[in-house]
């Protein structure tokens, strides 16, 4: 990890500083408990010669104020004993920070890491869910996905394909009834979430864009819980088994929607403005979007604050997109009057997973990539008639059937009606 140093600073310093420091409130503690009437901390003993008949007409005022005193000399220790066990922590984070300090070695040598610590668990957030993530996950990973009644079929083939392929960290998170039930009869790993109105009535007849959004804010309490996830969309096929071929070394590891090298990993575009004649080139650099349909997220403070920010511009913006706020958040620098979130991200080869523009523009017209074994396969640019494309997927890489993706157009037809 990379530290970042102002000029002028030395940790050890502002350890010996703050020992100073410690060390005089240390003593004003003391003081103020052996000599607790005397100095800056109360007032100073009445004289003695008073008369006896003035002493019982005040003695009820003077064990009030003594009361008093005793109140705030108490009050002033506690507060005293605070700063002092916050210097110490502060003293203490100082010579972690200096025992731990890298020092840079050689030329080109230097590699910065870029995943962040694990959060640790909480299982108070949701004790039922604990308990079915413990059988159901492996080396505490799992993929998830979400379903309602309106797409079972296609929530068929995408289990059938999870468990051919020998997932068994897997769980179907059922929107309604009618999809525990399904999965309960088919043996699946099904968890429904308890009754939350706002939540439920968006599961059981949201179409598919609203139905996305709700992961998002589902998948916090898996993270919560110290669980990476591999969220998918139930019109994801899976060809082999996707967690022998994830990295792991980001907070945010994610399919592309992109359909090459230039557009899925980046590139220059550059922006003519002719006014500026010999400076009329900027550049400028491009990549496409993530898709929000199929990523790996760790369970990290900055995951978990990336889903808390797309959740809430989901829940209080209207008319947007779940995808293009996932981006926008993942993607937005630190500038004047916005914090970014410091999540690391990785693209996903986009010729092992797969959307469906790649397969239907490029791989069937090409022999040599007719030849490949994609991990996934994305159905996310034919909503239409994906169940019929991913059946058609099946048969071509799955059972071998080379002219099994031909019949169909380019687009479908619908998307554009």
């Amino acid at each position: 990890m990379a530290f970042r140093r102002e000029k002028d600073y030395c940790p050890s310093h502002r350890a010996t500083k703050i020992g100073v420091t410690i060390g005089i409130v240390g003593v004003f503690c003391i003081f103020a408990f052996v000599f607790p009437y005397y100095g800056f901390l109360s007032s100073a003993p009445q004289k003695q010669n008073h008369t006896l008949s003035q002493s019982q007409a005040n003695s009820c005022r003077c064990e009030s104020s003594k009361k008093t005193n005793n109140v705030k000399i108490l009050k002033k220790n506690a507060e005293l004993a605070k700063q002092l066990k916050e210097l110490n922590a502060k003293i203490q984070f100082l010579e972690q920070e200096r025992d731990h300090a890298p020092q840079a070695g050689p030329f080109g040598t230097i590699k910065a890491l870029s995943t962040n610590p694990t959060v640790l668990p909480n299982e108070s957030v949701n004790s039922r869910l604990a308990k079915i993530l413990e059988e159901v996950s492996i080396n505490r990973e799992l993929i998830v996905s979400l379903a309602n009644a309106k797409v079972i079929p296609i929530l068929e083939i995408w289990l059938s394909n999870v468990e051919r392929v020998g997932i068994r960290n897997y769980l179907v998170v059922a929107l309604d009834d009618d999809v525990q039930e399904f999965c309960k009869l088919n043996g699946a790993n099904v968890y429904k979430r308890d009754r939350d109105e706002a939540i439920d009535d968006i599961g059981k007849t949201g179409e598919s864009s609203e139905v996305s959004a709700l992961k998002f804010i589902i998948l916090r309490e898996f993270l919560e819980l110290g669980y990476n996830v591999l969220l998918s969309d139930i019109d994801v096929i899976c060809i082999q088994n996707p967690f022998d071929h994830l990295y792991r070394d980001a907070d945010v590891e994610s399919m592309t929607d992109g359909h090459d090298n230039m557009t899925a990993y980046g590139y220059n575009d550059l922006y003519d403005e002719p006014a500026m004649e010999s400076s009329r080139i900027a550049f400028t650099r491009r990549i496409w979007v993530y898709n929000s349909g199929f990523f790996f997220i760790r369970a990290t403070i900055p995951s978990i604050e990336l889903l808390d920010r797309v959740a809430y511009r989901l829940t209080h913006e209207e008319g947007v997109w779940d995808q293009a706020v996932f981006n926008e958040e993942l993607f937005q620098p630190s500038h004047p009057g916005y914090i970014g979130v410091y999540a690391s991200k990785r693209t996903m080869d986009f010729l092992m997973f797969m959307n469906s523009k790649v397969l239907f523009k490029s791989v069937r017209y090409n022999p040599e990539l007719m030849k490949l074994k994609p991990v996934i396969v994305h159905m996310n640019y034919h909503r239409f008639d994906r169940l019929e494309r991913m059946k058609a997927v099946v048969e071509f890489n799955v059972n071998g059937k080379q002219n099994a993706l031909v019949p169909f157009p380019l687009a479908s037809t619908l998307d554009w009606e």
